[in-house]
């Protein structure tokens, strides 16, 4: 039976129908210190409206894909009047759009894939496997990044083949995992200290996803000139222009 008035008051029984939980789930997330405790009357506790609304917010986080440690921090916080739950979730539903909304992981078969790629030359799939822009899974064929490989794309038109491609982007990727945890890092204490309010998530975050990355192209593009200037400087070029050798023959 549905209990609503002010004075409402469940055992746990109760409220576990009221909440559609098992009794065991709702002890687990006490045992967890996720959900607060009954009001105890003799040996019997009780509980209230709070509680059913804090299973459901509970229930919430956990679709957010929170584990119950990081909701009961949370909870915790919103309770100490620390943190505001609607200020929070603008926030995570900011943080969560994604950054490359347009490029999003593809499922294709051959044929499609091909024309993805836009050239059926032999060889083009296993070496598209082989540098781990395609991943072969049963018949088709995941693209995790369709931007990604056409950039790669491009490369090879170029003249540098899709292994050679790889790399490079092997060695962009360790660097800019590292440059984008302590950019996070940053963002996130200036955040704790005052000098950045998340009040209005959602002007903060479009304003900051078109600059940021504007940003980062920028200051790549400034640091690789000013690499390619100190190759000009130790005759690198030379190097570059001359004929490169011819891999030696291997053993019969």
């Amino acid at each position: 039976m549905t209990i609503d008035t002010p004075t409402a008051a469940w055992t746990l029984d109760e409220l576990a129908a009221e909440a559609g939980l098992p009794v065991r789930t709702i002890r687990y997330y006490q045992a967890r210190g996720a959900l607060m405790r009954p009001e105890q009357r003799g040996r019997v506790g009780y509980y209230g409206a709070a509680h059913l609304e804090r299973l459901r917010l509970i229930a919430q986080l956990q679709d957010r894909g929170l584990r119950i440690e990081a909701i009961r921090d949370l909870v915790g916080r919103i309770d100490r009047g620390e943190l505001d739950l609607g200020a929070w979730l603008g926030v995570e539903q900011q943080v969560q759009t994604p950054w490359a909304a347009a490029d999003q992981a593809q499922t294709l078969d051959e044929a499609a894939l091909y024309d993805l790629a836009g050239t059926r030359r032999p060889g083009l799939i296993a070496e598209l496997i082989e540098a781990r822009l395609v991943q072969k899974k049963g018949k088709v064929y995941l693209v995790p990044s369709p931007s990604l490989l056409q950039i790669a794309l491009r490369f090879e038109a170029a003249g540098i083949d899709l292994a050679v491609g790889s790399k490079l982007g092997k060695v962009a990727t360790k660097h800019l995992d590292k440059a984008v945890d302590e950019l996070v890092a940053t963002f996130v204490k200036s955040v704790r200290e005052g000098s950045v309010t998340l009040s209005d998530p959602d002007t903060l975050f479009s304003t900051l996803r078109p600059l940021g990355t504007e940003a980062v192209a920028l200051v790549f593009a400034r640091r690789m000139e000013r690499a390619l200037q100190t190759l000009i400087a130790s005759d690198g070029l030379g190097l570059l222009a001359s004929k490169p050798k011819k891999p030696k023959a291997k053993p019969t």
